[in-house]
């Protein structure tokens, strides 16, 4: 809880913070009547971090910030977060998408021996330092676009040795980055070669050693898995995340992408942070998520990337109040997109959601996939001061541009970065 930041002069109440950012127009991305909420000519106070005060400029009470700026009439939203993302593999898989152009589809390039294999083959090549440095690259480009937290997913590994290593090459990540870096240990991702014939097999591996080795070691934030005919079945990965649940860990889970396999009413039966694709995902599953409270995660990259024509059921999610994020599920092989602002505009064009859903999808309701809305995503009193500031002359321009980046400064926890 943030304790008070005020001491008495006299007859006035003084209130003491680190930071005074005035002559801001903010939206502040609070649920409520005003779009965006939006506080036009306000100011934001940070102390310890956080954020102290929030208002019109003409509202600030007396203070003793030691540091003051004004901001000239420049935008500030809550740093972005990316929710979902593979950012560390090696290789890419550049032949595997001139061959869906020329008509294979994703399927028959994973049944021939490509698809996430051939990732899972060349990460298993590398070393740590050659991931790390790799996907140092790209959470740099993201936090350039201004991303204050990132998720970072495992899977393609696919044993015990490489999955940690990759898991462990992510909490590097977030001990040397400026930013937040969350991890999600993706095991179920695929059946390993090793495995072709026993996918049952393999998830006793992710049950019984994996997840046990990944947890004492402390090395994931979440556990995800892949439903898909393509991969795991629903009974399978119910047992992944009992298991999950067993070790207190959260669970997500990429679903109904393909194929109705009633992933969605999987991810709400274990109470998901987020389901992930939900290309075809029905309207009971739909309902499961408006019941569990599960945020629907949309991946407009990898639906333009595979070249997919199954639309999310975006109005029935809007209909039941089932919150939409948005996420690069940047990868070398569906979604080879390394730009959350770029991933909004295609959220516009292709699921046609409206700016401010965009914008929404990549703070408020992306914190709540992580299960970080508590302490993020959203400008409010008692939230970390991870604050985006743009030269803009309205937010709604950050998914109308591809390619034109606008950010002035990112602030995490009150601090330049």
């Amino acid at each position: 809880m943030l304790r008070s930041f005020a001491i008495r002069a006299g007859d006035k109440q003084l209130h003491k913070w680190d930071l005074l950012l005035t002559d801001t127009h903010i939206a502040a991305m609070t649920a409520g009547e005003l779009p965006y909420g939006v506080i036009k000519d306000g100011a934001i106070a940070i102390a310890d971090g956080r954020i102290a005060w929030i208002g019109p400029n003409q509202d600030l009470p007396e203070n003793t910030a030691k540091k003051t700026r004004s901001l000239a009439g420049k935008w500030t939203t809550p740093a972005l977060i990316d929710c979902h993302t593979h950012l560390v593999f090696a290789g890419d898989r550049a032949r595997e998408f001139e061959q869906r152009l020329n008509g294979a589809s994703y399927a028959e390039i994973a049944a021939a021996g490509g698809g996430i294999m051939s990732t899972v083959n060349a990460t298993r090549d590398a070393n740590f330092g050659e991931l790390l440095s790799q996907t140092k690259r790209r959470l740099d480009v993201l936090q350039a676009e201004g991303c204050g937290t990132v998720e970072i997913k495992s899977g393609y590994g696919l044993n015990l040795a490489t999955e940690l290593t990759m898991l462990e090459v992510v909490r590097e990540l977030g001990n040397r980055a400026e930013i937040s870096v969350v991890s999600t240990f993706l095991g179920a991702h695929t059946v390993p070669i090793e495995f072709k014939n026993d996918s049952d097999g393999y998830i006793d591996l992710v049950c019984n050693e994996m997840l046990p080795a990944v947890h004492e070691k402390k090395l994931a934030d979440a556990v995800d898995a892949f439903c898909e005919t393509i991969a795991f079945s629903t009974a399978q990965l119910a047992r992944v995340f009992s298991k999950a649940q067993d070790l207190s860990l959260p669970v997500k889970l990429h679903a109904d992408q393909l194929s109705d396999g009633g992933g969605a009413a999987l991810a709400a039966e274990f109470n998901a942070t987020s389901a992930d694709h939900l290309e075809y995902t029905s309207a009971a599953g739909v309902s499961a998520l408006a019941d569990a409270g599960t945020v629907a995660v949309m991946l407009p990259g990898a639906f333009l990337t595979l070249g997919e024509t199954q639309l999310p059921p975006i109005e029935q999610f809007r209909d039941h109040n089932v919150p939409i994020a948005i996420a690069t599920d940047c990868n070398p092989g569906s979604s080879p997109i390394c730009s959350l602002r770029t991933t909004m505009a295609l959220a516009t064009s292709l699921f046609k959601l409206t700016p401010e859903e965009c914008l929404a999808g990549v703070t408020r309701n992306a914190a709540t996939a992580l299960g970080l809305g508590s302490d993020r995503g959203t400008l409010e009193v008692g939230k970390r001061a991870d604050l985006a500031i743009w030269d803009i002359n309205h937010p709604q321009v950050l998914s109308y541009w591809i390619g034109n980046n606008e950010l002035s400064e990112l602030l995490i926890a009150g601090m330049p970065v």
